[in-house]
């Protein structure tokens, strides 16, 4: 499935030269967003650097020696250029965030009723112009608490280290390591094996936590609405090297394939995957069932992700470019195909057409995540409900515009279980349509 939407957040304080590892960071976290990326550093003053681009296919070598500092942070995101600089009577910072504010119509009103002006309409810039009526930055940051409704990572920095904060309801993870000389804030944890770093804990929600020279410091905690860690980072969004809230993503998708054996009664020759997002469920599946698992599909490991705004003919090509068919695996077999999701329905209904073409006989086709039924409320998200396969079809209705012999789908009570998570304690809006806020 193909998802447009998420940002990460990468900040290291080092004894030595940190801008080699923040670049590396950000590429880690790629996967949360390939239309922008930016560095941030302190070394007697704030540098910043943004690009339209990939990371690795952006930044210039004599840059990165320009932003050279022993702290800073970084970003990727899918929106827009981040981190962003301003100066205020709290200083000069930079600022780069996560998530999405539902009340920031209303909030952009109130500030240009009081007189204040934007350069730009974007909940960055608004987030900061918040931030900075506060006394201080903790200050600043207990005041958007107050205000902000929706979800937030935010990582600040200053000319003494950086603020790391997380919003109440602690929708998106953000999560401390350390090294023998670093200490890390990012989005997930996959960038710290790069690092040689440890993952010390999960930023709680609503803490406010700075990371300076004497290491990690806890400076507030605000707010106590209800957990709603979202759920769907398990699903998809996260990496499958990741550990979140404690529970690895891959261990969270492997039950989850195996949650989808135990209901399943189909006889199958092989369990696939569709790359990479199936993955993980496909394992599951069948060490649960007990078929065994084959690659049915190749990918072109020099076809990689455009960033420019494709059409649906465009995405559809961009698939069948990046996966093509094994077609040794595939012919006269019956296939259990797993994927993540289905949103619209097309990209899997063109992958189980080219397994057909190619010889497949039968593809039932089974889904680690329960039926979408709502855009997401609490992130960028390019989704409506017209464009949720789920809400316009039943599940045979679904199974027949994608060419599947049988299509089966996790429940949402499957899905908790599977995380080992309780349900109180996440964020099921996409599934069940029940707003936190």
């Amino acid at each position: 499935m193909k998802i447009e939407e998420n940002c990460g957040l990468y900040g290291i304080y080092s004894k030595n030269d940190c801008v080699s590892r923040l670049f590396y960071g950000i590429f880690k976290l790629q996967h949360r967003g390939q239309k922008y990326c930016g560095i941030a550093t302190y070394n007697k003053e704030l540098k910043l650097i943004t690009h339209k681009g990939f990371v690795r296919h952006s930044f210039t070598a004599e840059e990165l020696q320009n932003l050279s500092g022993n702290f800073g942070i970084g970003h990727v995101s899918l929106k827009e250029r981040q981190p962003i600089m301003l100066e205020s009577k709290l200083g000069i910072f930079v600022i780069a965030f996560s998530g999405n504010i539902i009340n920031a119509e209303q909030l952009f009103n109130e500030l240009k009723n009081k007189g204040h002006s934007f350069s730009s309409h974007t909940q960055i810039e608004l987030i900061a112009k918040l931030i900075v009526q506060g006394n201080d930055f903790v200050d600043g940051l207990k005041k958007l608490a107050e205000k902000a409704k929706g979800s937030y990572t935010i990582l600040i920095l200053t000319e003494d280290g950086i603020y790391a904060a997380r919003d109440k309801h602690g929708f998106k993870p953000l999560v401390l390591g350390k090294t023998e000389n670093d200490y890390i804030v990012s989005s997930e944890s996959r960038p710290f094996s790069l690092a040689g770093a440890k993952i010390i804990r999960d930023v709680v929600p609503g803490e406010i936590v700075f990371i300076g020279k004497n290491g990690i410091k806890k400076e507030a905690r605000v707010g106590d609405g209800r957990i709603a860690y979202c759920a769907f980072e398990w699903g998809y969004i996260a990496s499958m090297d990741s550990i979140i809230e404690g529970v690895p993503v891959v261990k969270a998708r492997k039950n989850l394939g195996a949650s989808l054996a135990r209901n399943d009664s189909v006889d199958a020759d092989i369990v696939a995957a569709i790359p990479f997002s199936g993955i993980g469920y496909a394992l599951g599946y069948h060490r649960e069932s007990g078929i065994p698992y084959d690659e049915v599909f190749l990918i072109d490991r020099f076809a990689s992700r455009s960033y420019l705004p494709l059409t649906q003919e465009e995405r559809d090509r961009e698939a069948r470019i990046k996966l093509s068919v094994i077609e040794e695996s595939v012919r006269g077999k019956k296939i259990v195909l797993c994927d993540d999701s289905i949103v619209r329905g097309t990209q899997i209904r063109n992958k189980v057409l080219e397994l057909k073409a190619f010889g497949a006989k039968e593809v039932h086709v089974r889904v680690g995540c329960p039926p979408l039924m709502a855009p997401c409320r609490y992130d960028i998200s390019t989704r409506s409900y017209k464009e949720l396969a789920a809400k316009q079809y039943s599940i045979d209705e679904i199974a027949k515009r994608i060419g599947a012999d049988t299509l089966k789908y996790n429940t949402v009570e499957d899905f908790v279980k599977a995380i080992g998570i309780p349900a109180s304690k996440l964020c099921l809006h996409c599934w069940t349509e029940k707003k936190i806020i």
